[in-house]
């Protein structure tokens, strides 16, 4: 975005401040959205010089083996025509890219499709990408044929809504301003109806997180897969099983900071309920696969003997393959932080990797 019209916009603290001087505490979810719209539309946060790094930045290999396993199925499948690449939230682009190299040597060629916001990435994106087209949601993705998508990293960034158990019953998490900060505090009302008569007996204090967003994006992206055909591949870091506590995080210059600190400025992200979204695609008649965890998922797939082949190519690349190879795949790093979790067509073919899925 040109210095210019980031200078005209008012900043999202700014925006969230007015809000709650005209209606009071604001929910978190509310906040979270504004903070985080703000945040991709002002700036580019990856990379070394940004907030955060992705697998796609870190090595090709990661796309290349996710274009491996699309190309894969889409063979298995008989070679569809008319399929469809379509990843949410592409970031730079570069995953698409490597991804789509690896599909097309083995003849597949999905017309191009970017859920994006950003107009920010957006522009990055169009540098790589030149015949893409571009969303801004799944709701104009093409329907006539099968659809092969990727979310990295995609539905951490979605906003979450948290529920406070008190001795008066549950409080909905909301965001309040004490003197120059933002604060979170219980709603006065209860919220009863939207944790669930079932959610009692826990201490005070106990929070529990939903995502109501996640939940109608999953809902409508399994009904398009349903209904054409194709598979949905999620990366992200979280949870497979419902639990309780707070997963809400931020992250600025590759640090963790406060949530409320600077909102639009820094990453808010939370943990991905994988359990909620496997159980929305299995309400469409998808079929679930893993989650699996990211270091053995890629293992299975071969990235140790793609690592072997790019030093084999490029000896004095030896170190820089080995430390993207390790921050990807070893268990103290991304490996088990991060989940892959698949789900496909009902009539579609078993994917590959998931061997050491989860339960």
């Amino acid at each position: 975005m040109p210095d210019g019209i980031k200078a005209d916009l008012p900043s999202a603290a700014h925006i969230i401040a007015e809000r709650i001087e005209r209606e009071g505490p604001i929910p978190l979810g509310d906040y979270m959205a504004i903070a985080n719209d703000y945040y991709y539309a002002s700036k580019d946060p990856l990379g070394e010089e940004g907030d955060f790094v992705t697998a796609p930045e870190i090595s090709q290999m990661f796309g290349e083996i996710i274009g491996i396993w699309l190309a894969d199925l889409w063979l298995r499948q008989g070679s569809p025509d008319h399929c469809h690449y379509v990843e949410l939230g592409p970031g730079r682009g570069t995953l698409a890219k490597d991804a789509l190299r690896s599909m097309r040597k083995f003849g597949c060629h999905p017309s191009v499709h970017f859920v994006e916001t950003s107009p920010l990435l957006k522009a990055k994106q169009a540098q790589l990408h030149p015949d893409a087209i571009w969303h801004d949601d799944i709701s104009s993705l093409p329907e006539d044929g099968p659809l092969l998508m990727v979310a990295n990293e995609f539905f951490d960034a979605l906003p979450i809504e948290q529920f406070v158990a008190t001795s008066a019953g549950w409080r909905r998490q909301m965001v309040a301003r004490d003197r120059s900060k933002f604060v979170g505090v219980p709603s006065e009302e209860v919220a009863e109806e939207r944790v669930g008569s079932s959610m009692s007996g826990f201490p005070d204090d106990t929070i529990l997180e939903r995502s109501p967003v996640s939940v109608e994006v999953m809902g409508h992206i399994a009904s398009r897969i349903a209904k054409q055909g194709g598979t949905m591949l999620i990366i992200d870091y979280g949870y497979t099983k419902p639990g309780t506590g707070s997963t809400l995080q931020a992250v600025k210059d590759h640090m963790p900071v406060s949530p409320f600190d600077s909102p639009g400025s820094s990453d808010l992200t939370a943990h991905v309920d994988f359990h909620t979204l496997a159980n929305i695609a299995r309400t469409r008649m998808l079929k679930i696969h893993g989650p699996a965890e990211q270091g053995q998922w890629l293992k299975s797939l071969g990235i140790d003997q793609r690592a072997e082949a790019l030093i084999a190519a490029s000896p004095k690349e030896t170190d820089t393959v080995l430390a993207a190879h390790q921050r990807l795949t070893h268990v103290d790093e991304m490996g088990r932080l991060f989940r892959v979790m698949a789900a496909t067509a009902i009539d579609w073919p078993e994917p590959e990797g998931f061997s050491y899925g989860e339960e």
